[in-house]
């Protein structure tokens, strides 16, 4: 199987604009780029910072190696002067940014890129390809974590996904509060727990329901979960509990209308002696879905396509703009796409009990210091060398707390302003 390195992964025009620059000598001007949302994707109310940890190993791992460079030469990607230029490439600069975990809103400058033009354009679809998936799943989670309100969650949406982003989209759902994946690449490379037992198959390769769940307790114990759903749920439910007794650890149950049917489920296990018997609900669940199932007995969720596709917003929606060179505030002047020039600072300002109540944007300099202020930017890379980042266990519980800061309405599934406002203070 061919695996592409991180070079290539990127647009065309990233290296042909290189090749200009170095042509007529602007490459090596010192400049700022920035990375920022200029709206929230419909009915969202914040954003979650996820990938930045990803996009700092790829980009430790961002070398055009002889068999690249021959392609970009050959196929009339750069000259001669490009190539050789991109055979020595290394980042040499800076990179500072929001936390994981951190929550963002529009405006919010979330990633500062700083060094040489040509060092940092190169870099600019990597950055995107990155953050505005691994943003979009996490924001995605962390609705689906609120609605859940404290019950457990295991993400289940590998098989909807590119098998790389499904590996991301674990972890950005981890990092949100699931608290497990199905996918053992992720439980490898990152340390989340894995979750799973059988699917319908192994129940229709058998002769009957029965000998299915008995030929899986055997294997794994009665501390499983039967999928209950293949036939007759009701039926289901009695064989289980018939084969592994009323220690049986959970059923899932994959399909129906599963509000009524956890009520008839629970009330069933219930009679049967298995009153400690979880309740496990999977198909199609979204954060909507998740809410509408609040009262009812559910003690665990399965979530899939509607996590890995950032539950119909599968892109944060981030722009990469050029802010600064020279030292030189620059700003794109576009009626619909605006920027706002010159390299930014920002902290979020809350109250003495905690609660956050805006964030303070200041470009080409620092925000006067309040009590209780945050500064919200943290060294990534410093020239050319990443620092120590946080673990993802301690990205996770960065968000939970940020979660816990935001006014309650933020935190409203309907559609509504941001939870907390972005205040840019002209640059003095």
């Amino acid at each position: 199987m061919h695996t592409l390195r991180p070079a290539l992964l990127t647009d065309h025009y990233e290296l042909t604009m290189v090749s200009a620059a170095l042509r007529d000598g602007t490459a090596d001007r010192r400049c700022v780029f920035e990375v920022f949302s200029r709206r929230l994707p419909a009915g969202r109310r914040y954003g979650v910072v996820a990938g930045t940890a990803r996009l700092v190993e790829l980009i430790r791992a961002f070398r055009f190696d002889p068999a690249e460079i021959e392609f970009l030469r050959r196929t009339g990607v750069v000259d001669e002067p490009g190539a050789e230029w991109l055979s020595r490439y290394r980042f040499t600069g800076e990179i500072d940014g929001y936390a994981e975990g951190e929550l963002f809103f529009p405006g919010s400058p979330i990633l500062t890129v700083t060094g040489s033009f040509a060092e940092c354009v190169v870099l600019e679809t990597l950055v995107l390809s990155v953050l505005n998936h691994d943003c979009a799943v996490a924001a995605a989670a962390a609705r689906m974590v609120t609605a859940a309100r404290g019950r457990a969650l295991i993400e289940m949406g590998s098989r909807r996904a590119h098998e790389e982003a499904a590996v991301a989209a674990a972890r950005a759902a981890y990092l949100a509060g699931f608290r497990f994946t199905s996918n053992l690449a992720a439980g490898q490379r990152y340390g989340i727990p894995t979750a799973g037992t059988a699917a319908h198959a192994f129940t229709l390769l058998h002769d009957d329901e029965r000998a299915a769940f008995a030929s899986q307790v055997a294997t794994l114990g009665k501390d499983t979960t039967l999928l209950v759903d293949t036939y007759d749920i009701s039926q289901g439910i009695r064989n289980a509990i018939e084969v592994a007794g009323p220690e049986l650890r959970a059923v899932r149950i994959d399909s129906g209308d599963l509000a009524v049917i956890a009520q008839q489920s629970r009330q069933l296990l219930d009679s049967l002696g298995a009153t400690e018997t979880k309740i496990i609900v999977s198909g199609d669940l979204d954060e909507y879905a998740i809410a509408a199932l609040a009262a009812e007995p559910v003690d665990m969720y399965g979530a899939g396509t509607a996590v890995v596709t950032g539950s119909g917003a599968p892109t944060a929606g981030l722009v990469y703009k050029l802010v600064e060179v020279e030292g030189r505030p620059v700003v794109k002047r576009s009626e619909q796409k605006a920027t706002i020039g010159g390299r930014k600072v920002a902290v979020r300002r809350h109250k003495p009990t905690g609660t956050a109540t805006e964030e303070i944007v200041v470009p080409q300099g620092v925000p006067d210091h309040r009590p209780n202020d945050r500064l919200l930017q943290r060294s990534y890379v410093v020239d050319g060398e990443p620092m120590a980042l946080p673990t993802l266990d301690e990205s996770r519980e960065h968000l939970r707390q940020c979660l816990i800061s935001i006014p309650w309405e933020g935190l409203k599934l309907s559609a509504g302003d941001p939870a907390i406002p972005v205040t840019v203070v002209p640059a003095e």
